[in-house]
């Protein structure tokens, strides 16, 4: 239940408001003015603070700076008459999350609050990486990212989000920087507007500017219709440019000409047109290498490189494995509705030892993997990916009595892979059933069919260096079947990239 603090001398909108916010479930507590509101919040951890601004003893734009500087995370929404609206906008300038004009509803308040801790819940949730992870309104804080190095990630979301600078997020595929981007976005001035988001690595060389600028009737062939670019769409708002590092230097240009100048020409016209976007780009490629090599302008490398977000690989902040493998085994028990209690520490320590290549993402994955093949209730050793079981090439876990005991099946390479292929140590495939504790084993062949399709895909994958067309024709799977299934079980190729 979030805890909130009603700051206002008018005590019968002080009560008002504490009644409606009781009403949708909110703890509440009230303070008559600027000071009480500040002794309170050194007393008691608040989520957030409705305050006037005008109020005897302090004010709310005094109260508002001081309450900030005891922590920066509370959230404070101001409430003002019309003729105060000016210092309700600087309020907002000095760190408030938005102002509501008197007099006021019930139903703004609520979802004006709803909006600002969906807001702060983007920030405190950027150590996840899963782009479809739902961050709903009536969601608990959630706070996954303990290490020195992830907190260092949240105080730069915390100081973009004030600012209208371009931002360049930099790390490996799964780190969570399209999570970061939004962060940024919904925690700053453009918040009620647009967020945009466009994958550069996902469009061909033909299509990208019109995709991102528009184009006439008639440009190109095919060009059968007038289009909006998604510069223009996401007006007022933020457009999210990942993995910028993939775009020509053509294109380059004709970006760094927008972020310069506000301007750009859709293709087949003659009109210029002025926009005001934020851009915030991503990319896991190494700007520096790209540089050098020719492949990315300097120029617009630092024109993006004012304030760069760093985001660290799973490997280098393993103490946030625990409390992220907690979280998602509480998230898919709600998901399918089951009562898993946590994890063993066999299956924690294989995990923490793991390099996770996938980062988040494919932690993720891995829980839930976990979550169809385990029968008791608690994630064993046993219900985890072959991959993390046997990484380094290590020992089989052998189950103990009270263990799970497993079922191996191997020697399947000779059937699946290339007659005639040089066999290797990563051929072996490994399925296991695991087991109740009244000794029948649980089998499920859709379960079984689903995991052989995707141990044979990694394996594939990771024998063909992750290359597609190499790995449909030695795999003797149709390329379009390949991709399906790639998209199915969520597996990045590039992963198995050397």
């Amino acid at each position: 239940m979030h805890k909130v603090l009603v700051v206002d001398d008018d005590k019968v909108l002080q009560q008002s408001v504490k009644q409606a916010l009781e009403y949708h479930h909110f703890k509440v507590d009230v303070a008559d003015n600027g000071k009480e509101a500040v002794g309170a919040v050194y007393r008691e951890k608040y989520d957030l603070v409705v305050m006037d601004v005008n109020m005897p003893e302090m004010d709310g734009l005094e109260a508002l700076t001081q309450i900030k500087q005891h922590d920066s995370s509370i959230i404070v929404l101001i409430l003002t008459a019309y003729s105060n609206v000016s210092d309700a906008v600087r309020a907002v300038k000095e760190g408030a999350f938005n102002y509501l004009e008197k007099p006021i509803t019930s139903d703004n308040l609520v979802a004006l609050i709803k909006r600002a801790l969906k807001a702060r819940s983007m920030v405190e949730t950027t150590a996840f990486s899963a782009p479809t992870l739902s961050l709903g309104n009536d969601a608990e804080d959630k706070f996954v990212g303990e290490s020195n190095s992830m907190q260092k990630v949240f105080d730069v979301i915390g100081k973009l989000a004030k600012v209208n600078t371009p931002v360049l997020i930099r790390g490996e595929s799964g780190t969570g920087k399209e999570l970061v981007a939004r962060a940024i976005h919904y925690n700053g001035p453009r918040k009620d507007n647009k967020f945009v988001a466009v994958n550069c690595g996902a469009i061909t060389e033909g299509l990208i500017e019109s995709e991102l600028f528009g184009h006439e009737k008639g440009a190109f062939t095919g060009a059968d219709a007038r289009k909006i670019g998604k510069f223009q769409y996401a007006e007022g708002g933020t457009l999210f440019l990942d993995e910028i590092g993939d775009i020509s230097p053509q294109m380059q240009v004709k970006l760094l000409r927008v972020l310069q100048e506000k301007k750009f020409i859709p293709v087949g016209s003659n009109r210029e047109i002025t926009v005001d976007v934020r851009i915030i780009a991503a990319s896991h490629q190494p700007f520096e290498k790209l540089i050098k090599e020719g492949k990315f302008r300097e120029d617009l490398f630092y024109r993006l490189n004012v304030l760069p977000v760093y985001l660290p690989p799973l490997r280098d902040r393993n103490t946030d494995i625990p409390h992220l493998v907690n979280y998602y085994v509480n998230y898919f028990n709600n998901v399918h509705g089951l009562e898993i209690k946590g994890t063993s520490p066999e299956a924690m320590e294989a995990m923490q030892k793991y390099s996770w290549p996938g980062n988040i993402r494919e932690l993720r994955n891995t829980i839930e993997h976990s979550f169809i093949m385990e029968s008791s209730d608690q994630l064993t050793y046993a219900a985890l990916p072959h991959k993390i079981k046997n990484q380094d090439g290590g020992q089989e876990y052998a189950p103990n009595e009270s263990s799970d005991s497993i079922i191996d099946f191997k020697g399947i390479k000779d059937s699946v892979l290339d007659e005639g292929r040089e066999s290797s140590p990563g051929d072996d495939f490994q399925f296991t059933f695991a087991t109740k504790e009244d000794g029948h084993v649980k089998l499920d062949f859709q379960v079984a069919k689903d995991r052989f399709e995707e141990e044979f895909i990694v394996q594939a994958l990771r024998l063909n260096k992750g290359k597609i067309n190499q790995t449909a024709l030695n795999a003797n799977i149709p390329k379009k079947t390949l991709l399906r299934k790639i998209e199915k079980y969520e597996i990045n190729p590039k992963d198995f990239y050397s």
